[in-house]
């Protein structure tokens, strides 16, 4: 059933984004009458799902779920119809058009899928308003238990406040901006320094294979005893939260784990809270440190912030004030997302090593439906497709932009034959691109 919630939640984002991008060609090409001859979510491969011609342009479906396009009538592109290109051309085609039409209906596209963003961010904010953790409630430092991370010089404790100079707002800011970032601005124990990360930061923590990088200090709360454990006649119950063994104290699940290591093999006085309330139950700790219990690894926002351990924000937007506050959203992600490219397109960060296809998108959507998740990874989505599709490579967005803007500039329209070339180039870069993406995946898969 999981598996059914998050193909839906991800062929339903991805069919509203191609859709949508496609409108954006498809729209100004009518308005500038320009004849459109297909327009398709997702490709039709040798044969279609479903197809029906209204007036000049036959709408379908196809089978190969890797995007979708318009054709329009004059245009080269991944149809490469050179047959067509070879007639004369004819006023309704997309190469009789002035070069400004022919501009207007090639950024049609990214255009859709920025305002898309900035809708979809101001709605969020309107419904749903902003929860968040402010840094400076992060009162204990962070859990930090990358090895990596730790041999760069983080570890657990830290309250990291700043990036290459930029303030740390919020917990949420916190692991991209250091993935990305250099300087790491840190207080450890009441003094602050600075963090240098090397280069290769990146590749290192994706080579490491680890799972976890930078979270929240959690508390070590009990889930299960197991009739098999040794401590099952203890007095353990669920909900119970170790905060002492001994004299030691464990206010965090990671100090918990310290106290195991320190403690190995004896028996000890561990204190437990429980209702409020604090109780004392003796435990026996085996010599490989265990305790032969189940523990919360991940605590949900609402469960700290009950037990006192966090104390999260919430703000909510007028509908005049989202707006300003969506297109901040999406200005930032905008420039987040630049940033990630250009860190995959400097080989010696190794950040290519990450770099996903569709399993990673598939694999962002949750377990259960959520709306405010579905549009929010909707949103940022559509930023990527936006982003991606303005890369000046033939056979993108971009890259038919490339040539206008040389033809507006210079007076000097590229030939047909060129522009036939160039697309098969981009187009076999494309390919390499969508093979090496998920061919990350397909390794990952395998070997992590």
């Amino acid at each position: 059933m999981e598996f059914v919630i998050k193909i839906s939640q991800f062929l339903l984002s991805l069919s509203l984004l191609i859709v949508l991008h496609e409108l954006g060609h498809f729209l100004p090409a009518k308005a500038f009458k320009t004849r459109v001859e297909k327009f398709y979510l997702f490709f039709d491969v040798k044969f279609s799902l479903f197809k029906k011609k209204i007036g000049d342009t036959v709408y379908g479906i196809g089978w190969l779920p890797l995007g979708g396009y318009v054709k329009i009538a004059g245009m080269i592109d991944e149809s490469m119809d050179t047959e067509q290109m070879a007639k004369e051309p004819q006023p309704w085609e997309f190469r009789s058009k002035p070069a400004w039409q022919r501009l207007i209906i090639m950024l049609g596209g990214v255009t859709v899928n920025f305002l898309l963003a900035i809708l979809i961010y101001i709605g969020m904010s309107y419904f749903y308003g902003d929860k968040f953790l402010p840094n400076d409630h992060i009162k204990d430092g962070l859990l930090i238990e990358s090895t990596v991370a730790n041999k760069a010089g983080l570890l657990t404790g830290d309250k990291i406040l700043a990036v290459d100079g930029e303030k740390i707002e919020n917990f949420s800011q916190i692991s991209e901006k250091v993935l990305f970032g250099t300087e790491i601005s840190i207080e450890r124990n009441g003094n602050t320094s600075t963090v240098t990360l090397p280069e290769d930061f990146l590749a290192q923590l994706i080579d490491s294979k680890e799972k976890r990088f930078i979270d929240l200090r959690e508390p070590f709360i009990v889930i299960e005893v197991p009739d098999t454990s040794f401590n099952k006649n203890a007095g353990l119950r669920k909900g119970d939260i170790i905060i002492a063994l001994n004299d030691f104290k464990t206010k965090y699940a990671d100090e918990v784990i310290q106290g195991l290591q320190k403690f190995k093999g004896q028996d000890v006085e561990a204190t437990v809270l429980r209702d409020n309330e604090e109780i004392t139950i003796p435990l026996k700790i085996s010599d490989d440190s265990k305790l032969g219990l189940v523990y919360a690894s991940r605590s949900t926002p609402k469960t700290l912030e009950a037990l006192g351990y966090y104390k999260y924000d919430t703000k909510k937007y007028g509908f005049f004030e989202s707006f300003p506050v969506g297109l901040k959203k999406t200005k930032d992600r905008m420039l987040s997302y630049w940033d990630q490219l250009g860190a995959i397109f400097t080989p010696s960060t190794g950040a290519y090593k990450g770099v996903g296809g569709f399993k990673a998108i598939f694999d962002i959507f949750p377990n259960v439906w959520s709306w405010q998740a579905f549009w929010g990874i909707t949103a940022f989505l559509s930023i990527m497709l936006g982003v991606l599709n303005l890369l000046p490579i033939p056979a993108l967005d971009g890259g038919h932009v490339m040539f206008l803007l040389y033809e507006m500039i210079s007076g000097r329209k590229p030939g047909d034959k060129f522009m036939e070339y160039a697309q098969m180039v981009g187009f076999f870069i494309l390919i390499a691109l969508v093979l090496f993406a998920n061919g990350n995946d397909i390794y990952k898969a395998i070997f992590n």
